[in-house]
């Protein structure tokens, strides 16, 4: 397989990227806001003409590939494509059961199933998500599985911390993902900032490096540790109020509280790895500093992403 069609289908982003598969680099990529959320409504609003769920979703890939082949200038209509994210959930593409826990680093003994359509001549892939007792994630054990070759000692237990609007929290032992718990910390801040008396007293925009912003945030990882969750929270219109602390700063001290409080129960002497996008790494590592919990290492989510669905889909060869 010299390349690859790598897509990561969420609720609301959908990212399509040409991949050269001996060294995961990026030839060309399509990003658009129809993700499967939009897309399942709009496939609702075509019942009446009996387009079935799996051929409407099927013209939305072939759309994008036709605007990837504009793009790169290939012809892309027999490179495979991998698909992570919510496209296999019960308003995706196709529905696809749950691994349940653990899963194999190396992605063998995840849900994939190949499939063919009458509307693309590329052969699809779609991966599925894990589950526990209690808990859901889909493509986020794709980036796991784009993480293993990068971790050390994998038949020790670690932590890998994927930042997001939910963050994952999956730790990892004996060469698998054993467990892993879900956080409301980015939907939480967008609540809080957003939609609650709050949001008078923050704004966004300032720079994180500002080392007045960096200490606004740490302040609040602090509090976080000392204060019930719902107080420290409150703190953000005191701080306004009494201290006149402005409402940038204050933007990322409600942050670190959050982030703070996510990061409370983890323990200094635990090897963590961070999986994310710049500007949460940029956070978490800082709130960890804070913490007194070392990094082994920061790995890209990008890049976990598509090494996973290349690992997965070589796992589906064999």
């Amino acid at each position: 397989m010299e390349r690859f069609l790598s897509c990561d289908w969420g609720t609301s982003r959908f990212r399509l990227r040409l991949i050269q598969a001996t060294d995961l680099h990026v030839l060309a990529s399509v990003t658009h806001d129809k993700g499967i959320a939009e897309t399942f409504r709009l496939w609702k609003e075509q019942r009446g003409k009996s387009i079935r769920r799996e051929e409407f979703y099927a013209n939305a890939l072939r759309d994008a590939v036709d605007e990837l082949e504009q793009k790169s200038g290939a012809l892309l209509n027999d490179v495979p494509i991998v698909i992570s994210g919510m496209a296999s959930s019960t308003i995706g593409l196709m529905e696809l059961p749950y691994k349940t826990l653990p899963f194999q680093l190396d992605g063998s003994d995840l849900y994939a199933e190949a499939l063919y359509t009458e509307t693309l001549n590329n052969r699809l892939i779609l991966v599925s998500g894990v589950r526990t007792d209690r808990d859901v994630m889909r493509g986020e054990e794709t980036k796991v599985v784009g993480c293993a070759p990068l971790l050390e000692h994998t038949e020790k237990e670690q932590l890998l911390i994927l930042p997001g609007t939910h963050p994952k929290h999956v730790w990892i032992k004996g060469n698998q993902a054993t467990a892993f718990e879900t956080y409301m910390t980015g939907e939480f801040f967008d609540l809080l900032s957003v939609q609650s008396m709050l949001s008078d007293s923050v704004e966004a925009g300032a720079d994180f490096q500002d080392p007045a912003n960096q200490a606004c945030f740490c302040e609040g990882v602090d509090a976080s540790q000392t204060s019930d969750l719902l107080h420290a929270a409150f703190m953000v219109r005191t701080n306004q109020l009494l201290k006149q602390i402005p409402k940038t700063r204050n933007f990322y001290y409600l942050s670190g509280v959050l982030i703070g409080a996510e990061l409370r129960g983890i323990c200094a002497n635990t090897p963590v790895y961070l999986v994310g996008a710049p500007k949460h790494s940029h956070l978490y590592e800082r709130a960890l500093n804070e913490l007194g919990v070392p990094i082994v290492k920061i790995i890209d989510a990008d890049t976990a992403l598509i090494s996973g669905q290349r690992l997965i889909f070589s796992a589906l060869r064999t």
